[in-house]
C-alpha cells in the first residue's frame, strides 16, 4: 500500500551542482541534504524543505524536463513568487487550475517546477 511520496528526482547535467545549490537553497529556501557517500560519488545533490525532498541526479545525455514537473505546495504564494523574481528566477502565472493559485519556474538547468497554493473561499450566510 502506498502511503506517501518519499522524493522526486529530476535530472541535471554533469558539473551543474553549484548552480543547483544556488537555486534550490538560496532562491527556493530549501536545505541541502547530505547524500550517502556511495551515492555522492555519482554527483548531483539532494534538497529538502519540511516533508518535501527533491533529488537532482546527473544524467549523461541530459535534457531538461519541460512538461513533467514536481508540484510544490507553498504558503503566501504572492510573496514567494516575488521572492523568486527578485532573485532572478522566472515566474509564469497560470490561472487554469480551479481552486488554486499557481505559477511555474525553471531551475538553472531548465527543469520545470510548479508552485501552488489552494484558494480559500469564504461562504456567506447559509452557504
Amino acid at each position: 500500500m502506498l502511503t506517501a511520496v518519499d522524493h522526486v528526482q529530476l535530472a541535471a547535467p554533469a558539473g551543474s551542482e553549484d548552480a543547483l545549490r544556488a537555486y534550490y537553497v538560496d532562491t527556493l529556501g530549501m536545505v541541502e541534504i547530505p547524500k550517502p557517500p556511495v551515492l555522492a560519488a555519482r554527483g548531483g545533490c539532494w534538497f529538502g524543505a519540511g516533508a518535501v525532498q527533491l533529488h537532482l541526479g546527473i544524467e549523461a545525455d541530459f535534457r531538461p524536463a519541460k512538461k513533467a514537473h514536481p508540484g510544490l505546495r507553498v504558503t503566501d504564494i504572492e510573496a514567494y513568487a516575488a521572492r523568486l523574481k527578485s532573485l532572478g528566477a522566472s515566474v509564469t502565472w497560470d490561472e487554469d487550475l480551479p481552486g488554486y493559485r499557481r505559477f511555474y519556474s525553471e531551475d538553472p538547468v531548465g527543469n520545470r517546477l510548479e508552485f501552488l497554493e489552494a484558494v480559500v473561499t469564504v461562504s456567506g450566510p447559509g452557504g
